[in-house]
């Protein structure tokens, strides 16, 4: 049966289902009561016709086991089927922007609505049932994301859309109604966290009044009693039910985990105090539980809110690049959307507009700022056969750009891929939260069931209250909330100082001490010529800069911003000879600038000083030219890429850490070799490596501990991909900037170390917060066995443990500046 089948007949449900809402005959697929008196004659019955479509569909697929891994229907696996044809999703500017071809046919990823417990998994990953020509369907539940591998000679995108809308779960494409889905998931949080909050105020409104004694007629006292349970049963039975449905789904899949201890120990304190009121006596602690349900609820938003910055991160590089653009037909201009454009297709865009796409100019000249990409931060000209890039931005004249690629194809769209799938990783330390977490239900679990059996040969009296404040002390919120609070306070924090973290796990990968290997030129130097030496006479200072004002060479540029002069000259002639150098005629002079074989010494005599002079230079891994005037050399100039002013303070104070620094470099093995003496002591300093050379020395190195690589370029991007940590520096290569984990917003070496001391302090605070949370409970355990806490007192104590590990994870300050040690004389 296809899933836009009708269903005939039944609408009703199965006996068992009935009495779930107060009697009535309840829907057979989602459980909620059926609106009309069914004919109980007639079975299974249905709430509408979207439940009965999905319950056919299920069953006529063989799929009826769905029901029993989802247990008993509760409301929540309401129907939401819209019952459409999904034609768009064959038309083929959909297809070419969604569907992705395969060796084996296609793929398709789509955003699914109403999906709530791992029985929907189970479902919707046998789509192929119900949709012949799907032969695989994987679904990550925390981002609704539903991969789809499908035959496309067999089945439509469409007809796959409908299969799952018969399912009761209309899809969406990635993207746009994913950020949907995802703020109606904030929202219903938000309902949650307001209710909670409002109905822990009067509660605790309520308890000051039972506490101080205010209510002493018995009458008041028990009106007080009642309401807080009232409320206080909307607080856990609504505003809690999230860590509820999550110690359910542990138990059923056996793997505990943090909302179960949670929701035992929420459980024990409502259970103990509801008992108490009915029979007016002992202590009721329903205002402490209805605060812990509120900050729970108020430490999940914090991550859901960091969540929510990553991905308004994700937007915010999406908007740099429009949606529309104006494509040329002919004389005219026609706006369409920008990832509808193909190969070979002419744009417009004009002076103070975003380019939509990545190609190549055909017509018009004009300044394009590129600092979102490269890190430059001044326009750079641009003309006809120049390439421009999405999102970058056009600020002088009007021109026109053959498309050759457009949506995610662009160098944009793959970056906002890379940053989303590091996003998506969660951080090794948050995983060891959790495994911690199962093994510390596992004891709370057994240490409760002790203590109420040896206190039930104690004192039988006490028995029950002492298990019970067990299980609330040592309610591990302040172990589930530390580390996810600490890690987004760490990234928020990194982030404001200029070092972008793509995922919380670099925090722990960076903070293990191992190598840092280094690129040089760009990293740990300028990455650009500077003047090293100048051997010669001082008088021919100004023919020289008049020589090389004009020069679009580097060794040209450099010699001319290296030199002074209190007077300048202006060059009548100058040619440039490549490999050679430059020859001018400045002030009726002949000026010569460039390799041995350049310049003349006719008035030499042979004497060959300078060319000693070049050879010792290139010893030294410097390139160098000669400077001749009229035939004769006066003078040799050296150059060099000079380190960076904070290069040798960052390496000493990294080695302090018990970092072990590696210099690796394309560039020759001779000018690797000139910096060793400044920079200290190395692992290793290798030149001329090529990016094949780099990845093997990695991958070699990471199979004796962990491998941090910091570049800046292209010939970095294959061993920053290889590397445990990978590091841009400002201004890179936009390959270096998709390989690596962290990017740094400002040029040279100190942000590394920065990077390097904050992801340490980060990783202090995480564990300092694990280790009092632990300690925590295991005192408190022993004193409730001890019978030294009553429940009242547990109670009290539970959320204000809560309290310290979540002020101590926000108001660390991980990433302030470190101070390099100054390198010692």
């Amino acid at each position: 049966m296809t899933a836009s089948a009708t269903v005939s007949a039944p609408r009703e449900s199965s006996p068992e289902l009935r009495g779930a809402f107060g009697g009535a005959a309840a829907c057979a697929h989602c459980g909620l009561p059926v609106p009309d008196e069914p004919d109980l004659g007639q079975e299974p019955h249905f709430c509408c016709s979207a439940c009965g479509l999905a319950y056919s569909v299920i069953h006529e697929a063989g799929l009826g086991a769905y029901y029993l891994h989802r247990g008993q229907a509760d409301g929540s696996a309401k129907t939401r089927g819209t019952g459409r044809s999904y034609a768009e999703y064959d038309d083929p500017a959909f297809a070419a922007r969604h569907v992705e071809t395969t060796p084996n046919g296609a793929r398709i990823e789509l955003f699914l609505e109403g999906l709530h417990c791992t029985a929907c998994v189970w479902l919707v990953e046998r789509l192929g049932r119900v949709v012949p020509g799907v032969e695989s369907a994987r679904l990550d539940l925390g981002r609704s994301a539903l991969d789809v591998r499908f035959d496309p000679k067999r089945v439509t995108p469409s007809a796959v859309a409908r299969g799952l809308d018969g399912l009761g779960y209309p899809p969406h494409p990635s993207g746009a109604a994913r950020r949907e889905g995802e703020e109606r998931g904030e929202r219903r949080l938000w309902l949650r966290l307001g209710v909670a909050g409002a109905l822990a105020g009067n509660v605790m409104l309520m308890a000051l009044a039972l506490y101080s004694g205010a209510a002493r007629d018995p009458a008041y006292a028990g009106m007080f009693r009642w309401g807080s349970f009232l409320l206080s049963s909307v607080s856990v039975f609504y505003s809690g039910s999230v860590f509820l449905r999550g110690a359910v789904a542990a138990l059923r899949t056996r793997t505990p985990h943090m909302d179960l201890p949670v929701s035992i120990g929420i459980l024990a304190g409502f259970t103990r105090s509801a008992w108490n009121t009915v029979f007016s006596r002992g202590e009721i602690y329903f205002d402490s539980i209805s605060v812990l349900i509120f900050l729970l609820l108020v430490g999940r938003w914090l991550q859901l809110r960091h969540q929510r910055g990553a991905a308004r991160t994700l937007d915010l590089i999406a908007a740099l690049a429009p949606r529309a653009a104006r494509r040329v037909d002919g004389e005219s201009l026609v706006e369409v959307p920008a990832e509808t454009l193909a190969a070979g297709d002419v744009v417009e865009v004009g002076a103070d507009e975003r380019v939509p796409v990545d190609g190549v100019i055909l017509s018009g000249r004009t300044s394009v700022d590129s600092s979102w990409l490269t890190g430059e931060s001044l326009p750079e000209e641009r003309a006809p056969g120049d390439r421009v890039y999405a999102g970058t931005h056009n600020t002088s004249r009007a021109i026109r750009i053959r498309v050759e690629v457009a949506g995610s194809e662009t160098r944009l769209g793959r970056l906002m891929q890379s940053v989303e799938a590091a996003q998506s990783r969660r951080a090794p330390i948050v995983r060891l939260a959790d495994r911690v977490a199962g093994r510390f239900v596992v004891g709370v679990l057994v240490s409760s069931a002790l203590t109420f059996v040896v206190w039930c040969f104690l004192d039988s009296s006490r028995a029950l209250d002492n298990a019970v404040a067990l299980l609330v002390v040592t309610c591990p919120c302040a172990l589930g909330m530390a580390t996810p609070l600490a890690v987004s306070a760490a990234l928020r924090r990194a982030a404001r100082a200029g070092i972008f973290f793509k995922g919380g796990e670099f925090l722990e990968a960076l903070a293990r001490p191992g190598i840092i290997a280094f690129d040089k030129t760009g990293t740990l130097t300028e990455g650009r010529l500077g003047l090293a030496s100048f051997m010669g006479e001082s008088s021919i200072v100004p023919l020289l800069r008049a020589a090389e004002g004009r020069s679009p060479h580097p060794i040209g540029r450099a010699l001319h911003a290296a030199l002074t002069a209190t007077a300048e000259l202006r060059a009548d002639e100058v040619e440039e000879l490549p490999g050679a150098g430059v020859i001018a005629r400045v002030a009726g002079r002949d000026v010569r600038v460039g390799s041995a074989e350049h310049v003349h010494d006719a008035g030499a005599n042979g004497s060959a000083w300078w060319r000693t002079e070049l050879t010792r230079q290139a010893s030294l891994g410097r390139p160098a030219v000669a400077c001749s005037v009229d035939g004769n050399v006066r003078a040799v100039a050296a150059f060099n890429d000079p380190l960076r002013g904070d290069a040798v303070r960052s390496l000493d104070a990294l080695r302090a850490l018990g970092y072990r620094v590696a210099l690796l470099s394309g560039d020759h093995e001779l000018v690797v070799k000139s910096l060793e003496p400044e920079l200290g002591e190395l692992v290793t300093a290798q030149g001329g490596m090529s990016p094949e050379d780099k990845l093997a020395w990695v991958e070699a190195a990471r199979a004796e501990g962990p491998v941090v690589v910091v570049g800046d370029g292209v010939n970095d991007a294959a061993a920053m991909s290889a590397a445990n940590v990978a590091i841009a520096v400002h201004g890179g290569a936009e390959a270096s900037l998709v390989a690596a984990d962290v990017f740094t917003t400002e040029p040279g070496v100190g942000k590394v170390l920065e990077a390097v001391v904050g992801a340490r302090r980060a990783l202090g605070v995480i564990r300092r917060g694990i280790g009092f949370s632990l300690a925590y409970n295991l005192i408190g355990a022993v004193l409730c066995m001890g019978g030294w806490i009553s429940p009242l007192v547990a109670a009290v104590m539970m959320p204000l443990s809560s309290l310290t590990v979540v002020t101590q994870a926000l108001r660390a300050r991980t990433f302030d500046a470190p101070k390099p040690r100054k390198a010692l004389a």
